[in-house]
């Protein structure tokens, strides 16, 4: 197995990344001065300062005070979702220790040798509801992105216990508890803006059965300006809950823009939230799941820790009744099952906005 730089085939880069389990991490951790022909994006896919706006920024909502003044701050939720798709929240009351110590086992997690990560790649795994691997899907893309992650899908405490990796097993789980509260409210707030006042079991399974929580791992990189951490795409989610470090380099697609991005700022202790395609959906359309991407860093290591809020696979979802009869509304969706949505995702590379025509009614 190489283990230096001279003795690796450039050649055989893909096997020794994605099927030897070293992950871009083995590459960059070799000291490469230049950038690997696997990973250099095609032009139109770099993110360039041509295309970046530093003067604009996705809303910050304080959610602090919520008892008292949860109808404001739910009428900035739900604008923010329909005008940006994108915000961020602060005073949300998950513990920031909870926050350094998740992004520590993050750390923790991807120091370990190849061997130990690759025992929850695709082929050792003893469950697809752990996986650990690289870019997002190798098989299908021209050009693979610069990121390793490790996935993890939540079925219950019992099974987190016998499966994750002990390395960020009781920090993913404290993440994912942490979050609930928070998640509840926003949800609560989505669904006030959509005429559904009160979010009953079938509601609370649908926007919320399952969900996902990713460590992912983006390490210096030689030529950033080359590659992407993460290529255009918008997430099949309900919600997602993202933790940045404060390295930054989180890009979202300005609405009704042609190639204008903003840059998410990091700030401490706050979350990133973002709608999904899902809730797109199920709002027919009123709630944006907004393209974004992640630049690659030429200086820094940078990690963050997505939560994907989520129906059941087994849900058929599509838009609310109670969206359609509140404006007499025509769907623009149709009732498609969540598990082929996400199929459908996964099935090919990122490719912006794309993935939501298949829920659309032609």
């Amino acid at each position: 197995m190489p283990t230096t730089l001279s003795s690796i085939n450039f050649s055989d880069v893909t096997d020794f990344v994605v099927n030897e389990g070293h992950g871009v991490k083995g590459l960059s951790d070799m000291g490469l001065k230049t950038l690997p022909k696997q990973y250099v994006q095609p032009l139109t896919e770099r993110i360039t300062t041509s295309t970046i706006i530093v003067d604009d920024s996705i809303p910050i909502i304080d959610m602090s005070n919520w008892d008292n003044n949860g109808p404001k701050i739910g009428e900035k939720i739900c604008n923010a979702a329909e005008k940006w798709g994108f915000f961020q929240i602060i005073n949300h009351g998950i513990p920031l220790e909870v926050l350094d110590n998740v992004k520590a086992a993050t750390y923790r997690f991807f120091k370990q040798s190849a061997e130990e990560k690759n025992k929850h790649s695709k082929d050792f795994s003893p469950t697809h509801n752990v996986r650990y691997g690289t870019s997002f899907t190798p098989q299908a893309e021209k050009a693979l992105e610069w990121k390793d992650y490790l996935s993890l899908f939540y079925v219950s405490d019992e099974e987190a216990a016998a499966l994750w990796p002990s390395s960020c097993r009781d920090e993913a789980l404290d993440f994912l508890r942490n979050s609930q509260i928070v998640i509840k409210k926003l949800l609560e707030a989505l669904m006030k803006g959509l005429n559904v006042n009160e979010i009953d079991q079938t509601k609370e399974s649908l926007l919320m059965g399952s969900k996902r929580i990713n460590l992912n791992y983006y390490p210096k990189c030689p030529n950033p300006e080359l590659t992407v951490g993460v290529g255009r795409h918008s997430d099949v989610s309900t919600l997602t809950i993202l933790l940045q470090d404060n390295i930054g380099g989180l890009y979202v697609k300005k609405l009704d823009s042609d190639d204008t991005w903003v840059h998410v700022p990091p700030i401490d202790g706050a979350i990133v939230i973002n709608v999904g395609d899902a809730l797109q959906i199920m709002s027919n359309g009123k709630y944006k799941s907004i393209e974004h991407r992640v630049m690659a860093n030429g200086n820094n290591n940078r990690i963050s820790v997505p939560i994907f809020v989520n129906p059941k696979p087994n849900d058929l979802i599509g838009p609310l009744k109670e969206v359609l009869e509140k404006n007499g509304e025509e769907p623009i969706y149709k009732q498609v099952l969540y598990s082929d949505y996400v199929k459908h995702f996964f099935r090919k590379a990122h490719d912006g906005k794309e993935t939501i025509d298949f829920a659309k009614i032609n």
